[in-house]
């Protein structure tokens, strides 16, 4: 009866939390500390690179063969991030949408930062997903963001994530 009255308690105070329009705080996966705090910002991975320029992932996507297999740094929206373990997440500009992974699957972002503009570093890659993979990324996003077949993909090696 205890059990079940705190299980209780623990969803009311989940639910509250939603209700007044934040993330309840169970709900959000850091698996990864930051390399980098600031008063602004968090950065996860190693440390972003100074004095590259920072490209749009418009610019990127629709300049795919110059930028493929090359280290870019981009600006971008965050879409969607896996919930599981923040092991990836969908970066969206206007119509362009890409998957971005992490580097030997070796770090990892938060899970709430969807909607923010983040800056990683990374090189773009052509992969081929099946149907298979596709559909488990989709069930990490909640949403059908990933499709099957060839696609384009940052593998970052840095995320900077601004602090809200």
């Amino acid at each position: 009866m205890i059990r079940s009255s705190f299980a209780l308690a623990g969803f009311c105070l989940i639910v509250a939390g939603a209700l007044i329009g934040r993330a309840a705080w169970a709900d959000v996966v850091r698996p990864s500390d930051p390399v980098e705090t600031t008063d602004t910002y968090e950065t996860f991975g190693s440390p972003l690179p100074e004095g590259t320029e920072v490209i749009s992932l418009g610019t990127v996507l629709e300049n795919s063969t110059e930028y493929l297999d090359q280290p870019v740094l981009i600006r971008t929206r965050v879409a969607q991030v896996c919930q599981a373990k923040g092991c990836f997440f969908v970066a969206q500009e206007g119509a362009h949408a890409a998957r971005v992974s992490f580097v030997d699957y070796s770090f990892f972002v938060p899970s709430d930062i969807s909607g923010r503009t983040v800056t990683l570093a990374g090189s773009l890659i052509e992969r081929e997903l099946s149907e298979a993979q596709a559909a488990h990324l989709n069930d990490d996003v909640g949403a059908e963001a990933v499709r099957p077949g060839t696609q384009l993909e940052i593998v970052a090696t840095s995320v900077r994530v601004p602090r809200q």
